[in-house]
């Protein structure tokens, strides 16, 4: 009889569990026996990927954390790299954890395993040349947003655009009423979501000209609802404390809840700029964005940074769709401005514009990385 499928596969942290779930369920669909064994965490362990270590060894963020763990890691990569040798599975597929997994991959590949790298590193934004050690890497990268897939077929490196895991989990059509419900606002009353930031350095750099904007905003309309996302008790604290600093006569509601509810709720978003702009567009709310560093981190990155804008949205659309208020621009004025045109037209007019982003990136990417996988090793089943 033929042997079971056999797919090597790491995952580095909590949002590649997730999608390393949704990878192994497309899979099985096609290979219902196919078998899974690397690094995964509960969510794929539960899908019957046997892990070979816990995936928390690999969740290291920060230079100096990543210094002191480095031997382990070290450990744990030739480990890897000895077992798969030995035990040689049809392909490996890296999840994000990029700077441990293109390492892996590398050894891999020169091992003659064919290797795919799951979630682009944003090559296309900064660090260009890190695209060559890709290539080396990998056999094929697959790419949540078609700019990405476009960089890499300008270098001739292998790359599917599978599109936006985000974009198939969030509905084309996000009720604002049930999430009103949800978080305790009043339904009948214009709310703008103010999200400031889950670090604590973007809170220090942001809060104070955010919640000036409410503060402008609330001379000009009184009725207008605030609701802050915090996304745990010290973002909390510090919020609170720039909050009685700077406005204690403002009401803002503060919610301990993701971003999406609170996002769902607003008619209106200012929001640091992030992942959570993605998410914003997504769930089809006006938004603008405001974002400072620290002068030094600003000048490197003037320097390194290869794209026009800084936001996802404005990157899809190659133009600026959602207004980027950076750095010394980064006002309240600039910022409640902005915020009283998105409670107007030109708000529904970017609504517009989320949507026909949300139907090109939307593509059922689970399956898509399960073909593009299955391509690749020759696996395919025709319909």
């Amino acid at each position: 009889m033929e042997r079971p499928l056999r797919i090597g596969i790491v995952a580095g942290e909590l949002s590649g569990d997730t999608l390393g779930e949704g990878f192994i369920k497309a899979i099985k669909q096609q290979y219902p026996d196919a078998e899974f064994v690397g690094i995964g965490g509960p969510k794929m362990i539960a899908q019957g990927c046997q892990s070979l270590f816990e995936m928390e060894e690999l969740a290291v963020m920060g230079l100096v954390e990543v210094l002191g763990r480095l031997p382990r890691l070290l450990k744990v990569k030739a480990e890897l790299v000895k077992y798969f040798t030995a035990n040689p599975p049809d392909v490996f597929v890296g999840i994000d954890a990029p700077d441990f997994n293109l390492r892996l991959e590398l050894d891999l590949k020169n091992a003659g395993i064919k290797t795919v790298h799951y979630v682009s590193p944003s090559v296309w934004a900064w660090r260009q040349k890190r695209i060559f050690g890709i290539a080396k890497a990998t056999n094929l990268v697959l790419a949540f947003l078609p700019f990405e897939k476009a960089f890499y077929d300008k270098f001739n490196v292998p790359c599917e655009f599978i599109g936006h895991t985000l974009a198939d989990a969030i509905p084309m059509v996000s009720e604002q009423a049930p999430a009103r419900e949800l978080l305790g606002l009043e339904q009948n009353k214009r709310w703008l979501a103010v999200l400031p930031g889950s670090r604590g350095s973007e809170l220090n750099m942001l809060a104070e000209p955010f919640i000036q904007a409410c503060k402008l905003l609330h001379a000009k309309d009184p009725e207008l609802g605030f609701v802050v996302a915090l996304v745990n008790q010290k973002r909390r604290e510090q919020f609170e404390a720039a909050w009685q600093q700077f406005a204690p006569e403002l009401d803002f509601k503060l919610i301990d809840d993701t971003a999406k509810n609170v996002i769902t709720a607003a008619d209106a978003v200012m929001l640091a700029s992030g992942t959570v702009a993605l998410e914003c567009m997504l769930v089809k709310r006006p938004m603008v964005v405001g974002y400072k560093v620290n002068a030094f981190t600003a000048f490197l990155a003037r320097r390194m940074l290869k794209t026009k804008y800084v936001s996802l949205p404005n990157i899809l659309a190659d133009e600026l769709l959602v207004k980027e208020f950076l750095q010394e621009e980064c006002t309240p004025e600039n910022l409640s401005q902005e915020v009283e045109h998105l409670l107007g037209e030109q708000g529904q007019q970017m609504v517009t514009r989320f949507t026909e982003i949300h139907h090109w990136i939307r593509k059922n990417a689970d399956q898509q990385a399960a073909n593009s996988v299955l391509n690749l090793i020759g696996k395919k089943e025709s319909l």
